[in-house]
């Protein structure tokens, strides 16, 4: 592993921790839970401090030590947690988050001005101690352990035979405990160390003996090793300690005694007796089967550039393409052993297909759990109680949507508790308890995923949204509209009901932006509220963007892809009248025929059919010339000149070369609902 790639390691460790510890400090407030937060903040906290350490980014080092004494005195008790020591906590950790994008980003790093306010109010927290000033910016990093009473350690260190394939590097340990100090001398075990034949190189067989100058105690020193796990071991001897303790750790350690009688020798610390070390033992073949360098295999998670897993799905959907190519030539030819083939590739190519897009499924909980923070905040800013319920956070989601989503969802919570949530005060003359809830929840529905943002506050003002929306000219005052209609209208541009204007958007503000960025992931956005009783804004997305099973129909010279998982049925078509309804037992379906929705030339056929469609509630019948059976469609964005068409969500390529339109049934209903019977045209 190379610089980049341990620093591109680094950063992504790092992120993984920093959301740990925010989730940790957003628990604090459970009394059973705190003890548990509070030693897993201070774990990630010093994990985070020793891996910057090994790639020389001192101000980390020196601000994430300044943070660890404050958490040291918390775990210890000497300190209590209140709410504005765990909001500066909460401060610091997005202070350690900006460092670590600034190592991400190539910069050179250095704790300026910008650390300051967080060091110091860091250092209130802290009784005075010499050295104190050395965590400022315009210190040394080695004055941290450099003052007159240091004394010399004898450290006696074994590396387990795992700690390579962990990507640890034993001497950039060694070389962060210098900064302790000073290394007087260093000796490397190398009696334990077995034939070459016998060796494996994925293993360690390192152990050294040193002699350390400083004034840290022993779990100053313990900790520069604490998150190597069990894959270090480490003794020590303190300063002052006798010939005999010396001899008494040679004696239990016989592979170290030479090393060990070198760095006494070399320190001044005095002398012993040197022991012979014992024959090593042969070690198990590494090709032995079961094993891996005498450990059982087990399974590993590696991380994929986003970009190559990309490109993995650009190519899947190339191969789709050419099955579907294949099988279309297969059935011209009538060759019966190549139908059977290229059926076997097409089952293949579609468990490849559905293996390639799983790489891309990401579980939608991290992107829930950051909303914590989000309601803590907030809620703090406006001086409600508030606490944030979550529901689904397994569900799995494509990853750019999961990417994609993250800012709508920040405005639709932010709304709820700024505008949802009621004051204390109401809340307590209405029977409700003082503390609000804001819920997050995933869950799957018909073919897509469906995120509901909910909240138990007042609910929306039907008589304050109806004069709001008749004043801007959007309602007519005799118009009677129901809840859909009127709660729609909530995602014009600039309605807003908010009395005030306050530093966050009030319910309504800025609703327009969210449903752009909602529709531009082929989603839907839908509010259901009840005075009192609070109101849940519905999410609707697809599970990804990049292929999906369509049904391919004609109308006209045209050919058009319409999502399978919309699609409830297909029935004859006896055109009547040109009506544009059917009698679908017994109940009434509009109809939309996609020769007059996109203005096509010619005379339809004498049999017709329609695909009954549903979305969102809604059910409406396309008119189609034929049906051409199921296909795979990999989604290809359309140019410029279709901006205007607003029922279409993208393109496919055919087997044969040719290219279909895939229908946007969302938006087409919602089209065919606002337009008078007759009227639709693209």
């Amino acid at each position: 592993m190379d610089l980049d790639e341990g620093l591109q390691a680094f950063v992504t460790e790092a992120g993984e921790l920093l959301a740990e510890i925010e989730a940790a400090l957003l628990h604090l407030g459970d009394p059973a839970a705190r003890d548990e937060a509070v030693h897993a903040i201070f774990r990630a906290v010093h994990t985070i401090k020793g891996t910057a350490g090994l790639f020389s980014l001192e101000y980390i080092v020196l601000f994430t030590h300044a943070l660890e004494s404050v958490l040291e005195e918390v775990r210890d008790g000497a300190q209590p947690l209140d709410e504005d020591l765990v909001a500066l906590l909460l401060a610091c950790s997005d202070q350690i988050g900006a460092m670590v994008r600034d190592v991400e980003q190539g910069g050179q790093g250095e704790l300026g001005e910008r650390c300051r306010p967080q060091l110091e109010a860091l250092h209130a927290y802290l009784a005075p101690t010499p050295g104190l000033a050395d965590l400022l910016p315009d210190s040394s990093l080695a004055s941290l352990g450099t003052v007159a009473d240091a004394g010399r350690w004898l450290i006696s260190l074994e590396f387990g035979q795992d700690v390579f394939r962990q990507g640890m590097d034993p001497a950039a340990f060694i070389a962060y405990l210098g900064r302790l100090g000073r290394i007087v001398a260093l000796a490397t075990v190398d009696e334990g160390i077995p034939p070459p034949a016998q060796m494996d190189p994925r293993s360690c067989y390192l152990g050294f003996a040193i002699v350390l100058e400083t004034a840290a105690g022993a779990d100053e020193i313990t900790k520069v090793f604490e998150f190597l796990h069990e894959e270090c071991k480490l003794r020590l001897l303190p300063p002052g300690s006798s010939e005999a303790d010396y001899q008494r750790l040679a004696d239990a350690l016989p592979l170290h005694g030479a090393a060990i009688a070198s760095v006494l020798a070399e320190g001044g610390l005095g002398s012993i007796v040197r022991k012979a070390a014992p024959p090593v033992a042969s070690l198990p073949d590494a090709n032995t089967p079961g094993t891996l360098g005498g450990r059982a295999a087990e399974s590993r998670t590696i991380r994929v550039d986003a970009d190559r897993l990309g490109q993995l799905i650009n190519l899947v959907g190339e191969l789709i393409t050419a099955s579907a190519r294949t099988q279309m030539l297969a059935a011209r030819f009538k060759d019966v052993d190549l139908r059977d083939s290229a059926s076997a590739l097409g089952d293949l190519v579609e468990q490849v297909r559905d293996s390639a897009l799983q790489l891309r499924m990401v579980k939608i909980g991290a992107t829930f759990n950051r909303f914590q923070r989000v309601v803590h905040d907030v809620a703090r800013e406006i001086g409600k109680d508030i606490r944030l319920v979550l529901g689904g956070e397994d569900v799995e989601l494509d990853k750019t949507l999961v990417e994609r989503i993250g800012e709508p969802l920040t405005h639709l919570v932010r709304n709820a508790i700024d505008h949802g949530i009621e004051p204390a005060e109401v809340r307590r003359q209405r029977g409700k308890p003082e503390q609000g809830t804001v819920s997050l929840n995933a869950y799957h529905d018909s073919g897509s995923i469906m995120i509901e943002v909910g909240d138990d506050g007042g609910g929306l003002q039907r008589e304050r949204i109806i004069a709001c929306a008749i004043e801007r000219g959007l309602l007519d005052p005799e118009h009677k509209p129901g809840d859909n209609e009127l709660f729609a209208l909530l995602f014009e541009p600039g309605f807003s009901t908010a009395g005030q204007v306050t530093s966050l958007s009030g319910r309504g503000v800025g609703m327009d932006v969210v449903k752009r960025h909602i529709e531009a992931l082929r989603g839907s956005i839908s509010i259901q509220s009840e005075a009192g009783r609070g109101t849940t804004v519905r999410v609707r997305l697809p599970l990804t963007l990049a292929i999906m099973d369509c049904m391919l129909v004609t109308a006209g010279a045209s050919r058009f892809a319409v999502p399978l998982d919309t699609i409830e049925e297909c029935v004859e078509y006896a055109r009547e009248d040109k009506r544009d309804f059917v009698d679908l037992r017994g109940e009434v379906l509009p109809t939309v025929a996609l020769r007059t929705l996109f203005r096509l030339q010619g005379s339809a056929p004498r049999r017709e059919s329609v695909l009954v469609v549903r979305h969102a509630g809604q059910r409406v019948g396309l008119v189609v010339d034929g049906l051409q059976g199921q296909c795979q469609a990999v989604i290809k964005p359309l140019g410029p000149v279709f901006s205007g068409v607003h029922c279409l969500s993208g393109s496919t390529v055919l087997g044969g070369g040719d290219v279909a339109l895939i229908l946007d049934v969302p938006a087409l209903l919602k089209q065919l609902q606002a337009r008078p019977a007759g009227s639709l045209a693209a």
